[in-house]
Protein backbone atom coordinates (compact mmCIF):
# COMPACT_ATOMS: atom_id res chain seq x y z
CA UNK A 1 0.00 0.00 0.00
CA UNK A 2 2.98 2.37 0.75
CA UNK A 3 4.09 1.98 -3.00
CA UNK A 4 0.69 2.66 -4.22
CA UNK A 5 0.44 6.00 -2.26
CA UNK A 6 4.53 7.00 -2.68
CA UNK A 7 2.97 6.89 -6.15
CA UNK A 8 0.26 9.19 -6.22
CA UNK A 9 2.02 11.38 -4.30
CA UNK A 10 4.20 11.67 -7.12
CA UNK A 11 1.75 12.04 -9.52
CA UNK A 12 0.15 14.54 -7.90
CA UNK A 13 3.14 16.75 -7.08
CA UNK A 14 4.52 16.24 -10.56
CA UNK A 15 1.30 17.96 -11.62
CA UNK A 16 1.50 20.81 -9.10
CA UNK A 17 4.84 21.22 -9.47
CA UNK A 18 4.48 21.38 -13.45
CA UNK A 19 1.33 23.97 -12.86
CA UNK A 20 3.65 25.93 -10.55
CA UNK A 21 6.41 26.21 -12.74
CA UNK A 22 4.60 26.50 -15.98
CA UNK A 23 1.10 26.80 -16.37
CA UNK A 24 0.06 23.55 -17.34
CA UNK A 25 1.07 19.51 -17.13
CA UNK A 26 3.31 17.61 -18.18
CA UNK A 27 1.68 14.62 -19.41
CA UNK A 28 0.67 11.46 -16.73
CA UNK A 29 4.05 9.26 -17.05
CA UNK A 30 6.29 12.67 -17.05
CA UNK A 31 4.39 14.09 -14.10
CA UNK A 32 4.62 10.80 -12.17
CA UNK A 33 8.46 10.73 -12.95
CA UNK A 34 8.89 14.32 -12.18
CA UNK A 35 7.08 14.03 -8.94
CA UNK A 36 8.90 10.61 -7.27
CA UNK A 37 12.58 12.57 -8.51
CA UNK A 38 10.81 15.72 -6.68
CA UNK A 39 9.80 13.81 -3.82
CA UNK A 40 13.26 12.51 -3.39
CA UNK A 41 15.04 15.84 -3.84
CA UNK A 42 12.47 17.98 -1.54
CA UNK A 43 12.97 14.72 1.09
CA UNK A 44 16.35 15.66 0.76
CA UNK A 45 16.45 19.37 0.97
CA UNK A 46 14.18 18.97 3.84
CA UNK A 47 16.21 16.92 5.95
CA UNK A 48 19.53 18.96 5.42
CA UNK A 49 17.38 22.01 6.82
CA UNK A 50 16.19 19.84 9.98
CA UNK A 51 12.55 19.98 9.22
CA UNK A 52 10.19 17.04 8.28
CA UNK A 53 7.02 15.55 9.16
CA UNK A 54 5.16 11.72 8.48
CA UNK A 55 1.96 13.06 7.23
CA UNK A 56 0.57 12.66 3.56
CA UNK A 57 -0.04 16.33 3.23
CA UNK A 58 4.02 17.29 4.35
CA UNK A 59 4.82 14.07 1.94
CA UNK A 60 3.17 16.01 -0.59
CA UNK A 61 4.49 19.50 0.39
CA UNK A 62 8.14 18.20 0.10
CA UNK A 63 7.36 16.36 -3.26
CA UNK A 64 6.08 19.16 -4.73
CA UNK A 65 8.81 21.62 -3.86
CA UNK A 66 10.89 18.98 -5.10
CA UNK A 67 9.31 18.58 -8.39
CA UNK A 68 9.67 22.56 -8.42
CA UNK A 69 13.31 22.76 -7.51
CA UNK A 70 14.05 20.22 -10.23
CA UNK A 71 12.00 21.60 -12.81
CA UNK A 72 13.52 24.94 -12.13
CA UNK A 73 17.17 23.06 -12.64
CA UNK A 74 15.89 21.89 -16.07
CA UNK A 75 15.09 24.86 -16.75
CA UNK A 76 18.35 26.34 -16.56
CA UNK A 77 19.73 23.98 -18.96
CA UNK A 78 16.83 23.99 -21.59
CA UNK A 79 16.82 26.17 -24.23
CA UNK A 80 14.71 28.53 -25.36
Amino acid sequence: MGLLWSLLIGLAAGYLGSLIMKGSGQGLLLNLIIGLVGGLLGGWVFSMLGVGGATLLWQLISATVGAVILLWIVSLFRKK
